[in-house]
């Protein structure tokens, strides 16, 4: 066969009719009902001038404290190719009446073009892990699709970040992948008609946010919205070990076509049978699917440590299987998935004396917490073998009345991890430092060393004055709001510049 035979031979597919471009601007405007200035065409879109990459579609939004429009000049400075205005300017753009409702128009119009694909859109929610199973998912279908797949970065799960994650989505897309949050009941709602998955996931219910809501009962009913947008015969996957299992099932079957469970005990569909340490790290997992997703087992590594991580891959696999993706594919990725910044990242850090190996293990969970997210990721320092377990914890905000009790509850694992160092950020962690006090013992006490700090600057100069030492293992972990971020930063400082490796390289 000569060259002009095979290209002619070639398979045709539907994408081939597809440009390449993100969006032109006729698109734009059909999409948003807006005026274009000319002919152009994006590579990508941001609210957010600092985060404008060259081709960009520079969104100007208009909020309550800050308006786009005044930013145009450093989007394009920064290579714009366009931008979505509510007023002419002397640059290439879309003129609209509101932006705001442009981004939404825009989203709506992104997802609609994916139905020409048969893309699977995967829905994401969870009172905790749901940023680590949305990108674990987005890992084992992009793998699987040969890089087809989308999701939402970061954490842009909200009324801004859904619609942004969307209008990013490329019309080639096989699968999508979108988080979506709340703080208040009703917000779901809106987020998942948006998206209107095919697969919807709850990844648990726990106390966070609680302080807006008036018990978990009424957290579990907000995250069932997630249900409310799910496409005629659609796939509900939520946590069978969960208080609110009955809850959720009974929400999902109202809008699902299936409803799948995952989880260690028998009423599983996608059930753990086995859980062992894997020689390199991480977790070698055995689990039996049944109901619409087999019947098969699976045996795959985590490279994520801890029990909850265990857990949320039985929700990441589940949604592969329930969305036709490669479970080969997916097994690799898992089994590569390096932690997140400020959710699980793991990096080691120069550190004299000590065991006289010059460094120590610190794990970066420094950008969200909540009761439940606590309680596993001390457990899993628990876990690491190490000369001396320190943990350095910031408040966990938005527990209202209970916020007391939540932080005084975190005494017993702690002590159960056998943690010696305890730095605690923020005032709501007085409960704490009492709890430790009463809970531990005169034996267990002498054994704590306990600090508690207003700031994260304080406790950086607390930590400074008994440094990491070699064979330490450190956490970090509290709310965004604390600026815990800052003591990583500094922590992993030397790390940067090559006299450390990240944890697991040789």
């Amino acid at each position: 066969m000569n060259a002009m035979s095979a290209l002619l031979e070639w398979p045709v597919e539907a994408s081939d009719a597809i440009g390449l471009a993100l969006w032109s601007a006729d698109e734009i405007a059909a999409a948003t009902g807006g005026t274009a200035s000319g002919v152009f065409e994006v590579s990508g879109c941001a609210t957010d001038s600092r985060e404008v990459q060259p081709g960009d579609l520079f969104i100007a939004l208009k909020g309550a404290e800050s308006d786009g429009h005044r930013f145009l000049e450093g989007a394009f400075a920064r290579g714009a190719a366009a931008a979505l205005v509510e007023r002419a300017v002397p640059w290439p753009h879309v003129l609209v009446e509101s932006t705001t409702q442009a981004l939404v128009d825009l989203g709506h119009a992104a997802r609609a073009r994916v139905d020409a694909m048969d893309a699977v859109v995967i829905g994401v929610t969870g009172s905790a892990g749901k940023t680590g199973v949305k990108e674990a998912l987005f890992a084992a279908l992009d793998r699987g699709s040969r890089g087809r797949a989308h999701r939402s970065v970061k954490s842009y799960n909200n009324h801004v970040g859904v619609p942004l994650s969307l209008a990013r989505m490329p019309a080639r897309s096989r699968f999508g992948v979108f988080e979506m949050g709340m703080n208040h009941a009703g917000e779901l709602a809106a987020l998942t008609r948006l998206v209107r998955p095919h697969i919807a996931i709850v990844t648990t219910i726990a106390p966070a946010h609680i302080g807006h809501f008036s018990g978990e009962e009424a957290i579990a009913h907000a995250k069932a919205e997630i249900f409310e947008g799910l496409e005629a015969g659609g796939i509900a996957i939520i946590p069978a070990d969960n208080p609110h299992f009955a809850l959720l099932r009974e929400a999902a079957a109202r809008h699902a076509g299936h409803v799948v469970c995952f989880g260690r005990g028998a009423q599983a569909d996608a059930r753990l049978l086995d859980a062992v340490p894997a020689p390199g790290g991480g977790t070698l997992v055995t689990a039996a699917f049944s109901g619409p997703l087999g019947p098969r087992k699976l045996c795959y590594t985590i490279a994520q440590p801890g029990a909850h991580w265990v857990d949320n891959s039985l929700a990441v696999m589940a949604a592969v299987a329930a969305a036709g993706g490669d479970l080969g594919a997916a097994g690799l990725a898992l089994s590569e998935m390096e932690g997140l910044a400020g959710r699980g990242a793991r990096h080691v850090i120069p550190a004299p004396g000590g065991d006289g190996s010059g460094k120590a293990l610190l794990i970066d969970e420094s950008y969200n917490a909540n009761p439940a997210s606590m309680r596993a990721t001390i457990a899993s320092l628990g876990q690491v073998p190490a000369r001396r377990r320190i943990a350095v914890l910031g408040a966990m905000k938005e527990l209202g009345e209970a916020s007391d009790g939540y932080h005084a509850e975190l005494a017993e694992p702690l002590i159960a991890a056998g943690v010696e160092r305890i730095i605690l950020v923020g005032p709501e962690m007085a409960a704490l430092a009492k709890a430790l006090g009463k809970s531990a013992g005169p034996a267990l006490a002498a054994r704590i060393e306990l600090d508690h700090a207003e700031s994260a600057a304080e406790a950086a100069e607390c930590l400074a004055a008994d440094a990491p030492q070699g064979g330490d293992a450190i956490l970090v972990k509290g709310s965004n709001s604390v600026g815990l971020a800052t003591l990583v930063r500094a922590l992993t400082a030397k790390a940067k510049t090559g006299v450390a490796k990240t944890a697991g390289e040789n």
